[in-house]
């Protein structure tokens, strides 16, 4: 039977996630500990010894770890800087937080007091055009999402992010899709009614998960585990990478496909940094940063198929593929109503005409 769940969810990955990998244009965080550690990853020049001589040195930030996936395109990133720009362009890594929490770097961003970070869905406290973004069941695809992200209407939402905080989103990196771990198994939007989850302070999940009725709960990452552990919540949802790296197997034994959000990492600069290179020092930033896109959205889709694989086979995780339609029926009504209400109900609705709905 686990067999049959894994197979069925690993094609269902690979399809929805393949596309990555060619488009033109979450990741972990210990569960157990939000210790940031004050340490920074030279790099960008490396190989070639011209550290000393770039002309230009861009501090980049972000909250995971050195191991992290995020830090891995950050480095890849990096390195492709310092290629293309024969050394004379350095990017220095900060990973842990020791630039600041996300809301931090992203006013660093908007004040020019940081240069680059890696930011996920914190930047919707800062413009409404992103919030749309965190509405369940928006995409229903990774197809969809990526349609949507690389084409016109991200262009639309990366445009009018830079108009309003002087936040340049370089690119999108893909985290993949939300799912629900859980105590109990979960195979329709009724066992949702009572269930106390954490999900993150996002006002669009707040209003959704209440519609499905259940009693869903903010809480810093770092309290998850125990929480869960403790029994004073139940489950909670992110993508595959992010809770296998928190070890949440352990105190959740069932994974509901339920596949409510696509998530994604801005890969976002300072216009004021950016506005200070040359012509020539931006399409390399540029270039680089599709290079890193590509190359994170690979890794993490192979990763994501690696933590399945091992929670199914090795931590005793049971997958459940439950019925989506009464989700979809419920955060639907919800959906229009909240962009409404933030005053993008244009945006949603341009985004449900590009996907044909």
């Amino acid at each position: 039977m686990k067999k049959r769940m894994l197979a069925g969810m690993m094609a269902f990955i690979m399809a929805g996630m393949l596309t990555a990998c060619g488009s033109s244009s979450s990741v972990s965080e210990s569960a157990k500990s939000g210790e940031d550690k004050e340490n920074k990853t030279n790099t960008g020049s490396a190989e070639d010894g011209n550290s000393g001589s770039a002309s230009v040195v861009l501090k980049l930030g972000h909250i995971q770890s050195e191991s992290d996936l995020w830090n891995l395109g950050a480095v890849k990133f990096a390195d492709r800087v310092s290629e293309l720009s024969n050394g004379d362009i350095m990017i220095e890594i900060y990973p842990n937080s020791t630039l600041g929490g996300d809301r931090d770097m992203a006013e660093g961003l908007m004040m020019g007091t940081v240069d680059i970070s890696l930011i996920a869905g914190v930047l919707s406290n800062f413009d409404d055009t992103i919030s749309v973004l965190e509405i369940p069941y928006l995409f229903r695809s990774n197809e969809e999402f990526e349609k949507v992200i690389y084409g016109d209407v991200g262009k639309e939402i990366a445009a009018h992010v830079l108009d309003t905080s002087g936040i340049r989103i370089l690119n999108w990196w893909e985290r993949g899709p939300r799912l629900i771990t859980s105590s109990k198994p979960i195979n329709s939007v009724a066992d949702m009614k009572g269930l106390k989850i954490r999900i993150p302070e996002i006002s669009a999940m707040e209003q959704v998960f209440s519609a499905w009725g259940a009693a869903a709960t903010t809480m810093s990452w770092s309290e998850v585990y125990p929480s869960l552990q403790q029994g004073v919540i139940e489950a909670q949802e992110n993508p595959i990478p992010f809770f296998y790296s928190g070890s949440i197997y352990e105190v959740n034994k069932y994974i509901a496909n339920t596949n409510h959000k696509y998530e994604y990492v801005t890969m976002a600069m300072s216009d004021t940094a950016y506005s200070k290179l040359s012509e020539e020092q931006q399409k390399i930033i540029m270039q680089a940063a599709q290079e890193a896109t590509e190359y994170e959205n690979q890794e993490t889709k192979r990763v994501t198929e690696e933590n399945l694989k091992d929670m199914v086979e090795n931590q005793g995780v049971t997958v459940t593929d439950p019925d989506i339609s009464g989700f979809i029926k419920i955060a639907d009504e919800v959906a229009p109503k909240y962009a409404k209400s933030i005053g993008q109900l244009d945006l949603y609705n341009k985004i449900q005409e590009t996907l044909g709905r």
